[in-house]
């Protein structure tokens, strides 16, 4: 009976190895057609053109077709206003004009951002105007040496009452 048992175990184990032989065959094969496959697909993603967002060219904002306005802005701190556009996913162009002395800044955007872009406006200049607000107020270290100064020079009477109230 032991030598039955040895003899089947025998059989499986040629069966077995004939089996991952082409098992691995057809597992490289596979794995071959996929790479071709990728790579044919990765060559057709290069070719096709890829459209910008956020921030761009005034160039390639009109090359989408999609209608452009603009808005005019004479605060040099373009950064901020661009920081509120990428945050409402608006497609834009930021163009300098030198023209005059302290140079405007046009920003150019699609017609179709035209409500988002509203709204991004609008929290920069409640931005703005905030700022401004807070540059306006002193400082508390100016009212602090200004009250400083005034309890310096003001007569304190230090003599001591010794009064019973009752």
């Amino acid at each position: 009976m032991q030598e039955e048992v040895e003899n089947r175990t025998l059989t499986l184990v040629v069966s077995g190895t004939k089996f991952t032989g082409r098992l691995l065959k057809a597992a490289i094969t596979k794995y071959l057609a996929h790479r071709k496959e990728k790579k044919l697909q990765k060559q057709k993603s290069r070719d096709a053109p890829v459209i910008p967002h956020g921030k761009q060219t005034v160039k390639q904002l009109i090359g989408q077709n999609q209608g452009v306005s603009n808005i005019e802005i004479t605060d040099p701190s373009i950064k901020e206003f661009e920081k509120i556009a990428r945050k409402y996913g608006v497609d834009y162009a930021v163009k300098k004009d030198r023209s005059s002395s302290p140079p405007k800044y046009l920003i150019f955007f699609k017609g179709r951002d035209a409500d988002a872009l509203t709204a991004a406006f609008t929290e920069y200049t409640g931005k703005k105007v905030r700022k401004a607000e807070k540059s306006e107020r002193p400082s508390v270290l100016a009212k602090l040496s200004q009250f400083k100064a005034l309890v310096k020079h003001a007569v304190v009477d230090r003599n001591k009452r010794k009064e019973l109230e009752r």
